[in-house]
């Protein structure tokens, strides 16, 4: 909506521009989308049936919204998305603090320039990014970070502290008719919360012990980890009442949603001369190591699991196959079940242990990737398809697999027994050796974990046996 992009307030009246709030812009252009059918929150897998048709109801009604969920759920993510319902531009008195209406200033500023100028005020258009403000709570914000406060310099010109000109104003009053979020909301102080309730409540701001009346017009979103929301003395109460709707995000809960949010949030490079290949199933395991993390009693459920975890493996499994690529001069990278050690480092940090007794955080993190493969081989096999390689052992057959192993030599493996070439062309791992690799180590690590082979360590290599 430019409305010609009028440069002056007569200009902006003759167009037939009309005002509206912002929670009514935001609901007619939800409404518009609606009907096309559109996306409304890109990039955000997984919440299509849960989360987005609670936000979109929350929208509809015009109410202001707090997210509850603990970290990696997409809370921050999905409030910035929030700007796609806001117009392409909006128009503003030029030289005004407080993203004035034209047609209703609300600013000392803002009046002052239409008293003056009148039809000849100067409008300048302000573009949907930049009416979007965003705060991270922390105990040490002060009322003049979020609401404003006098200026010493507007005072030493000669103006009385009563003055309104006087005031430098904070980040919310400076989103007016705008989306304002503010994360992790309990952290606030209780008189900082008092302040921000006063604003969505009452549309007053109060600054060293003056009021000034200010009809805001705002969007608020907040998040807040559910635990800290819900305790008693963390959050002002009719603070808490002011949010229309409370919305409970939540960690995806498919594997393949998860895989989803791997592909478009992982780092993605391009290396000279090594073409990267991640099988299916090997993205189906970093998936399943976060999914394990998020039932498993030796971690801390109180903070979460996020889906970064699963991101970062990713990366790092991607980049330890992509190392042995380089030191063995091949063509292609694929990550095999070898490279999981490197999700050690990833995990390590992003998961708080339950207990610090015995279990040690690198013995954690392998019992869960162990699961992982379990439970992505026996979705994908049953131990009955490979009688036949088990007899093979039973009768003294043994194979060796290392990180440095080259490709070529998996393949020949592979080649020996119908079972393990059945079972590569089942996981669609034939194209390349480096896939026949991955394929075979995950058939022997599978069938390991199933109890039907022993494995030895031995000099950087594992041999499997019966």
């Amino acid at each position: 909506m430019t409305q010609n992009k009028a440069r002056t307030l007569g200009e902006l009246r003759t167009s037939g521009y009309q005002s509206r709030s912002v929670k009514e812009e935001m609901r007619q252009n939800l409404i518009n989308k609606l009907r096309k059918g559109e996306d409304i929150f890109p990039g955000i897998v997984g919440y299509e049936e849960t989360v987005i048709p609670q936000i979109e109801n929350a929208i509809l009604s015009g109410q202001d919204i707090v997210f509850l969920g603990e970290r990696g759920q997409a809370k921050t993510r999905i409030a910035r998305s929030l700007i796609n319902l806001l117009d392409e531009e909006m128009p503003a008195i030029k030289g005004a603090d407080l993203n004035d209406d034209p047609l209703n200033p609300i600013s000392a500023v803002g009046k002052s320039l239409v008293a003056e100028l009148r039809d000849s005020a100067p409008i300048e258009w302000i573009p949907r990014n930049r009416r979007y403000g965003e705060k991270l709570a922390t105990p040490d914000i002060t009322i003049s970070d979020l609401i404003g406060e006098v200026d010493p310099i507007k005072v030493a010109e000669g103006r009385y502290l009563s003055d309104e000109m006087t005031i430098h104003y904070g980040l919310i009053p400076r989103t007016n008719r705008g989306i304002f979020a503010i994360n992790e909301l309990p952290d606030l102080a209780e008189r900082i919360q008092v302040g921000l309730l006063n604003i969505m409540e009452e549309r007053d701001v109060q600054i060293r012990g003056y009021k000034i009346r200010l009809d805001l017009d705002l969007f608020v979103v907040a998040s807040a980890n559910p635990e800290d929301y819900t305790n008693r003395g963390r959050i002002v109460t009719p603070l808490k009442d002011r949010f229309g709707s409370e919305i409970r995000t939540h960690y995806p809960r498919t594997i393949d949603h998860e895989i989803n949010i791997i592909e478009q949030e992982a780092a993605k490079f391009k290396t000279e001369n090594v073409e990267v290949i991640v099988p299916r199933f090997m993205k189906e395991i970093v998936a399943e190591v976060t999914h394990l993390a998020r039932r498993s009693p030796d971690i801390s459920q109180r903070s979460g699991v996020s889906v970064r975890v699963s991101v970062s493996n990713y990366e790092n499994l991607v980049s330890n196959a992509l190392r042995r690529a380089i030191v063995l001069g091949e063509k292609a990278a694929a990550p095999r079940i070898s490279d999981l050690h490197a999700l050690i480092s990833s995990t390590a940090g992003k998961v708080e242990l339950e207990t610090m007794g015995d279990n040690k955080e690198e013995r954690v993190i392998e019992k869960l990737v162990q699961g992982a493969i379990l439970n992505t081989f026996n979705r994908n096999f049953g131990v009955s398809d490979f009688e036949q390689i088990i007899r093979g052992f039973d009768s003294g057959l043994n194979m060796e697999i290392s990180e440095l192993m080259p490709s070529m030599e998996y393949v020949h493996q592979a080649a020996e027994s119908p079972e393990l070439k059945r079972a590569v062309a089942k996981l669609q791992a034939q194209g390349s050796p480096v896939t026949v690799a991955t394929a075979v180590e995950f058939v022997l690590e599978g069938l390991h974990l199933n109890r039907k082979l022993n494995k030895d360590r031995n000099e950087g290599k594992l041999r499997y046996r019966r």
